[in-house]
């Protein structure tokens, strides 16, 4: 004989009528049906006052609640949503602090209201995200460069997005729409970059053009010129773009918060776009890695001025001095010694080392390579 299944309201009703007909004690009716004495009652009330409509599940969402966000709140929060759609409850609670709201819920709460009017989506929402592994101690000491991947235009043309960013502050110190990846691009959009920010200490950038090389020198004339100013020169390992994270993840926010939404139409719109979403980044968007601070707030241009001219190159007394000639090569004591094409007609300087045989080829204040003469 198959099981017969009765529903909630089947069973309540069922109960009513064994406690009508009176054949036994109330107690054990509700002992029968596997409920309680004050159930018991409260069914029967709210059957006496509403006939079968009362034997219905009723709401267990409080009738006050006084700590519910309120609508103007939750107005606040999906405009300004909406002028950032890439925006999470953490930062769209600090920035909403900056601009002087108050009463404003935790970020937690912020995040089920965008929840609840379909303002997140994608794999990423709710996900935990990586941890930043290090950074420098104060700005200007490290700098990032790179390009962003190149994208075609409606107009027929492709965009080359040039990045800088300090490391120690995420901000962002370029942001330019080339053309191409040419150094005479480069070298403009840097040379008013350090015009406005002084120059940093170091610069670490990828093996690709217009700064790696395939000669067998990591250096190009772009790198020989940043050494000019006193700027290290580091290049991140190959096929290791963690290296530049700080940056790549920057490309990342560019494409969630500008470049997915926007037509992408010519170099000259692009450029404006980039312009008006920069001051937000670095000024407005508050950044998670710096506990929500926004990068301007950590950023401070370097004391380091740009010179209108390059400085001379000066080695010590007992640095032993070659000048590079043609095919990227210097002679010393009989060997021919390939320093890199970029270095042509510019002055090195060989340093000995503790190690016998061995020396240092220094251009500037920057070590290129350590040659052994007893294996040349």
């Amino acid at each position: 004989m198959p099981w017969q299944e009765k529903s909630l309201m089947e069973l309540r009703f069922a109960f009513l009528e064994r406690v009508r007909t009176g054949t036994e004690p109330f107690s054990r009716c509700c002992e029968a049906f596997g409920i309680s004495r004050k159930t018991g009652y409260q069914l029967v009330a709210r059957f006496a006052a509403q006939g079968k409509d009362g034997l219905a599940d009723r709401s267990r969402r409080p009738l006050h609640s006084p700590r519910q966000v309120s609508p103007q709140v939750e107005a606040r929060v999906i405009e300004l949503r909406l002028q950032h759609p890439a925006w999470g409850g953490r930062k769209l609670k600090r920035r909403l602090e900056d601009l002087g709201h108050t009463g404003l819920p935790c970020a937690s709460t912020i995040t089920q209201i965008l929840r609840r009017h379909g303002h997140l989506d994608g794999p990423r929402a709710g996900q935990p995200r990586a941890w930043q592994r290090f950074e420098r101690a104060a700005p200007n000491q490290l700098w990032q460069m790179d390009f962003k991947g190149h994208f075609g235009l409606l107009d027929g043309g492709r965009c080359h997005t040039l990045t800088v960013l300090d490391d120690h502050s995420r901000f962002n110190l370029v942001l330019d729409a080339c053309a191409d990846q040419r150094r005479t691009t480069v070298k403009q959009r840097l040379t008013a970059a350090f015009r406005c920010y002084g120059l940093p200490e170091q610069m670490t950038m990828d093996n690709g053009t217009p700064w790696g090389s395939s000669e067998g020198s990591p250096y190009t004339r772009l790198s020989v010129w940043l050494m000019r100013l006193g700027i290290q020169v580091s290049h991140s390992r190959p096929y290791h773009p963690q290296t530049q994270g700080k940056d790549e993840r920057f490309h990342r926010t560019l494409d969630d918060e500008l470049l997915g939404r926007i037509p992408l139409r010519n170099h000259s719109q692009i450029q404006t776009e980039l312009d008006t979403w920069q001051i937000i980044y670095n000024h407005q968007r508050p950044h998670e890695a710096l506990k929500l601070a926004t990068p301007a707030s950590r950023y401070q241009p370097s004391p380091r001025r740009f010179p209108d001219l390059l400085p001379s190159i000066v080695y010590r007394s007992d640095d032993i001095v070659r000048t590079v000639h043609g095919g990227g090569q210097i002679t010393f004591m009989g060997r021919s010694i390939t320093v890199g094409k970029a270095l042509i007609g510019q002055p090195i300087a060989l340093r000995p080392t503790p190690d016998d045989g061995c020396y240092d080829v220094v251009f500037c204040t920057h070590v290129t390579r350590t040659i052994n003469l007893k294996k040349l």
